[in-house]
């Protein structure tokens, strides 16, 4: 099957990588510099320029241009596409609809871990092509099919904004090793394996289960975790994710 990404940004770039490994995919963008530069990165692509005029007669699309480009873009598209794919945060079906024509419209809402077939996907729109979507995102990760949009929004704050957050986490536990004397290069590979391990243990245990099966009493971890509990780091991420899904919602209405 031939992918079409329209849009040449990091997000297009990160789907590019994982999605070349199955797929023929083609980038089209706006800036013929910037896509030599991509086919240098993943020579296995294929790119075009786009212009005033490009026809997506039957082709499979995988929308990544930024939400307030939608209309600019899709003035310069003709034709109907078999399948559109949108990555366009808070951008509903409704509004796809109006813009472009297709056979078949699906929300998606992946992350940049993309790039090492490793995205958590998450996945609405039309039922038949439920399985099209599924396989496409399956072979960058794990796919999540969900059954209206607003669960949809909810996952794009913690799918697709949640690299960013934990991203923060990482890099405050790597600066708290190095302000308590370790090295930054032994701090950071402590963190990476502690961030793969971690995830291993959620795939078979609940969070809190596995939070009080290392917090002894009087321990270090106890110690810790009060003073996240002073500073309201539980709080803090729960609004993270209310503030995201938020703005996807906000997004949707303009």
């Amino acid at each position: 099957m031939k992918l079409t990404l329209i849009g040449n940004g990091i997000m297009a770039q990160s789907l590019a990588i994982g999605l070349v490994k199955n797929y023929e995919v083609e980038i089209i963008g706006r800036d013929e510099n910037k896509l030599k530069a991509i086919q240098t990165k993943i020579p296995k692509i294929t790119f075009k320029t786009l212009d005033d005029h490009e026809n997506i007669e039957g082709k499979n699309i995988i929308f990544c241009v930024k939400p307030y480009a939608l209309q600019s873009v899709s003035a310069r598209l003709s034709g109907e596409a078999n399948i559109l794919i949108s990555i366009l945060a808070g951008t509903t079906l409704d509004s796809l609809k109006k813009q472009i024509k297709a056979k078949y419209y699906i929300r998606t809402m992946p992350n940049i871990a993309a790039s090492v077939q490793n995205s958590m996907t998450t996945i609405t729109g039309d039922n038949e092509a439920k399985n099209t979507a599924i396989d496409i995102c399956s072979s960058i990760g794990k796919a999540l099919w969900v059954n209206t949009e607003n669960q949809l929004d909810i996952a794009t704050a913690i799918a697709g904004s949640g690299p960013a957050f934990l991203a923060l986490v990482a890099e405050a536990i790597t600066d708290g090793a190095v302000n308590a004397g370790l090295e930054r290069s032994l701090s950071k590979q402590l963190v990476q394996g502690l961030f793969s391990g971690t995830a291993s243990l959620l795939e078979h245990s609940n969070p809190a289960v596995i939070k009080d099966s290392v917090m002894s009493p009087g321990g270090t971890t106890a110690a810790g975790y009060a003073k996240l509990e002073e500073h309201a780091v539980r709080s803090a991420m729960i609004e993270a994710i209310n503030a995201a899904y938020g703005k996807a919602v906000e997004l949707g209405k303009k």
